[in-house]
C-alpha cells in the first residue's frame, strides 16, 4: 500500500485515478489492495465494538421482553465508561456544556416532551411556540434588526448543523431557479467550507465551484468573483471554518454575491453562539451577520455552544420570501394535505423544548460567561502551543486550535495524543490537528494537561519515528495520495463496521 501511494504520489492527479482502475486490474493486485484495507479498518475495530464481550449482544428480538431494570443497568454501566473522558475535558468540541447538574436540567425537559411531535402542530402547540422563540432570539442574536432590510429575518429549527446547510443550499437551488431560471445550478464554496455543503451539492445536483484560501486560511475574495456566473446561485463563508478556526472575510464576500444579485450564506454553525458574545467581550471579530446586507441565510447550531442537547440547530433567513423555498407541500396526496418546513415529516418535540430551556435559562449573561471563559483557556492553551519547538499553529484562531509540525509526523503525534486519552480532530491540507475549546476545557488544570501531553507525545515522537499505530496510517494514506478512491472505500468499510452486531 504505501509503494502504491509513493508512486501515485508522483503522477498528476488527472492521471492517478486511471492509473488506480489499470492497477487494480492487475492479477493479484486487486485482492492485495481488498484484504490491505479491510486490515486496516479492522484495527479500529477494538475502539468502535469493545462491548462485545461485557455486554449481552441482540441480534433478533428476545422472545421475552428484558426488564426495564435491567435495561437501565446495561444503559448505565455503559454511559459510565463512555463519560470520563469527555467529563474530563479529554476530547475536541463534541460535548460542549456537560455539567452533571445542567445535563439533569435538559433531561427533565426532555422528560416533559418525549411524545411531542411537531408533525402535529395542533396538539402540540407548545412546540411551536419554543421553536419560533428559539428562531427569534437566535436571529437577534446575530443581527435581525441591526442592518439594512434585516427587520425581517427569519429560520426554521433543524436536526443540526448539516441539515440546516442542506436546507438552504436546497433553498437557493429552488429560488434561482424559480426567481432567475437557473437550470444548472452553481455554489462558491471556499475549499475550507464544512463538508456538508458537498453533501448537498451531490444530493440536489448542484455543480460546488471550489476556490482557494490564503496563507491565513482564509477564502480568497478575487477568486470568488471569478468564479461567478450566471448559473451562480450562492456564495459560502465560515464563521468560522471548522478545520482551522478562522474566519472567511465574510463582509467583502457577501457585498460581492449582493452585488451580482446572488444569495450569501454564512455557515456560523461552530461560531454563531460564541462569536457574538467574543465580540462584546472586546474580541477583535469580523462581521458576519445580518448586519451586512449581503447576507441572506445563516445556519448556527444550538447543539454547540448553544448548549442545548444533540441535536438541533437553526437556519435564518433575511426574508420569509426566501424560507418558503424551503418548505415542502403536497396538495393533492391521497392522505390529506401534507407539509413540512424541514426534511424530516416527525420530529422530536422534545429536543425543542431542550434548546428552548437552555437558551432562556443561560440568557445573555450566561452566554457572555461562558465565551469568556472558553476564549482565555483558548488564548492560553494557543500560546502553549505556540511555545513548543517543532509545532506550528495554523492561521489566527479563536477557540479552535489547529496546529501541525514541520518536523515530524502530526498525525503519529495524533496517534500519541489518543494513547494519553485525547479525542482529537485530524486534518488535511495540510495535515495537522486541532483542538476545539469547550467549556470542559476550562475546568482546572485541563489547558496544562493538554500541554503537557502534548509537549511529551511529540517527544514521543521524536524518539519512535518508526512507530505507526492505527491512526497515523490512515490520516496519512489520505493525505498523501494523489487519487480519492482507495480513501473513500475505507471510509466506506468504516459504516460498513459501525453497523456490524
Amino acid at each position: 500500500m504505501e509503494r502504491l501511494a509513493r508512486m501515485l504520489n508522483r503522477v498528476p492527479r488527472w492521471l492517478a485515478r486511471p492509473m488506480e482502475r489499470a492497477a487494480r486490474r492487475v492479477p493479484g493486485v486487486s485482492g492485495r489492495l481488498a484484504r490491505e484495507l479491510e486490515n486496516m479498518v479492522r484495527s479500529l475495530e477494538p475502539q468502535l465494538k469493545p462491548y462485545r464481550e461485557d455486554f449481552p449482544t441482540f441480534r433478533a428480538l428476545p422472545p421475552e421482553g428484558v426488564a426495564r431494570g435491567e435495561v437501565l443497568s446495561l444503559l448505565r454501566k455503559m454511559g459510565e465508561r463512555e463519560q470520563d473522558r469527555w467529563r474530563e475535558g479529554y476530547v475536541s468540541g463534541a460535548v460542549y456544556h456537560g455539567d452533571p447538574e445542567y445535563i439533569e436540567f435538559l433531561n427533565q425537559v426532555y422528560g416533559l416532551y418525549s411524545q411531542a411531535n411537531p408533525l402535529h402542530a395542533d396538539l402540540w402547540p407548545s412546540i411551536s411556540k419554543f421553536e419560533a422563540e428559539i428562531v427569534a432570539m437566535t436571529a437577534r442574536m446575530l443581527g435581525a434588526g441591526k442592518g439594512e432590510k434585516s427587520d425581517r429575518v427569519c429560520g426554521t429549527v433543524t436536526s443540526g448543523g448539516t441539515e440546516s446547510i442542506l436546507l438552504a443550499v436546497k433553498t437557493y437551488r429552488d429560488w434561482a431557479r424559480a426567481e432567475r431560471g437557473v437550470k444548472k445550478p452553481e455554489l462558491i464554496l471556499p475549499e475550507t467550507a464544512h463538508a456538508a455543503f458537498d453533501k448537498a451539492c451531490r444530493y440536489f445536483n448542484i455543480r460546488p465551484r471550489w476556490i482557494p484560501v490564503d496563507e491565513g486560511f482564509r477564502a480568497q475574495v478575487e477568486a470568488a468573483r471569478q468564479a461567478l456566473s450566471r448559473n451562480t446561485i450562492a456564495i459560502v463563508g465560515s464563521a468560522p471554518a471548522f478545520p482551522h478556526g478562522t474566519i472567511d472575510p465574510i463582509e467583502e464576500l457577501s457585498e460581492l454575491a449582493h452585488q451580482a444579485g446572488v444569495g450569501f450564506h454564512t455557515d456560523a454553525c461552530l461560531g454563531g453562539f460564541l462569536l457574538p458574545w467574543a465580540e462584546k467581550l472586546g474580541y477583535r471579530v469580523p462581521t458576519f451577520d445580518f448586519r451586512l446586507r449581503g447576507v441572506t441565510s445563516i445556519s448556527a447550531d444550538t447543539h454547540k455552544f448553544g448548549y442545548a442537547a444533540k441535536g438541533t440547530s437553526v437556519v435564518l433567513y433575511r426574508t420569509p420570501e426566501l424560507r418558503r423555498y424551503q418548505y415542502f407541500t403536497a396538495t393533492d396526496w391521497p392522505g390529506g394535505l401534507y407539509l413540512s418546513p424541514t426534511f424530516a415529516g416527525s420530529r422530536p418535540g422534545a429536543l425543542s423544548a431542550v434548546a428552548w430551556a437552555a437558551m432562556v435559562s443561560i440568557g445573555e449573561q450566561g452566554y457572555k460567561q461562558a465565551a469568556e471563559r472558553i476564549l482565555k483557556t483558548a488564548a492560553r492553551i494557543r500560546a502553549g502551543v505556540e511555545e513548543i519547538p517543532g509545532l506550528r499553529v495554523l492561521g489566527d484562531p479563536l477557540f479552535v486550535i489547529a496546529f501541525t509540525s514541520d518536523e515530524v509526523d502530526i498525525y503519529q503525534v495524533l496517534e500519541q495524543m489518543a494513547v494519553r486519552g485525547w479525542n482529537l480532530n485530524g486534518l488535511q491540507k495540510p495535515p495537522a490537528v486541532h483542538l476545539c475549546v469547550t467549556l470542559r476545557h476550562t475546568q482546572p488544570g485541563v489547558a496544562e494537561r493538554f500541554l503537557g501531553d502534548l509537549r511529551a507525545a511529540l517527544e514521543h515522537v521524536k524518539a519512535h519515528p518508526e512507530e505507526k499505530g492505527t491512526l497515523a496510517p490512515i490520516y496519512g494514506m489520505a493525505a498523501s495520495l494523489p487519487f480519492r478512491g482507495l480513501i473513500d472505500e475505507v471510509l466506506r468499510k468504516y459504516m460498513d463496521l459501525l453497523y456490524e452486531v
